[in-house]
């Protein structure tokens, strides 16, 4: 198998739906970049936060494929979710060339209202300019709008797609 990463916003089901994506294959790996950026607990700078931002951005991307090109080696298919942009969406290719892009996208309205059932780690401005970010996103492959489905049917089609691709 080829690596998939799912992008998109906030809220639109990346974590959800690929934790559930992965565990559904017989050996998978689930990697968020969010949680190899925080490996840097003195320093840390979001990728929002300037060009320390986005130097540590793109070393979280370069450390999520290392890490998924070992369970690659080792026959364990790999599930990856992060905010893509065009810059760090080449990275992911560069570094992992087989890989499939999946965006995720949701209406923000919807968006909004998954964000309030759970803990949210961004202010509200973070969260709507992230968004805003996204409709400017093109180097996904594949679209996948979850707005209307639930989390198992989203996860189906987006197994679905990477299995067919």
């Amino acid at each position: 198998m080829r690596a998939l990463v799912l992008t998109g916003p906030p809220a639109v089901g990346k974590s959800t739906i690929g934790r559930l994506v992965a565990q559904e294959r017989p050996r998978a790996a689930f990697i968020d970049i969010d949680d190899v950026r925080h490996l840097v607990v003195s320093g840390h700078a979001a990728p929002w936060n300037g060009m320390e931002g986005v130097r540590q951005q793109r070393l979280g991307v370069l450390n999520g494929c290392a890490l998924a090109r070992n369970f690659l080696d080792s026959d364990i298919d790999v599930v990856i979710v992060d905010v893509l942009t065009d810059s760090t969406a080449e990275l992911y290719r560069e570094s992992l060339p087989d890989v499939l892009i999946l965006e995720l996208v949701a209406d923000f309205g919807e968006a909004e209202r998954r964000a309030g059932t759970r803990p949210v780690y961004l202010t509200p401005e973070e969260f709507r300019v992230l968004h805003e970010q996204q409709a400017d996103f093109t180097a996904g492959q594949v679209r996948l709008d979850t707005t209307r489905l639930s989390v198992q049917d989203a996860a189906a089609r987006a197994k679905d797609i990477w299995l067919s691709s």
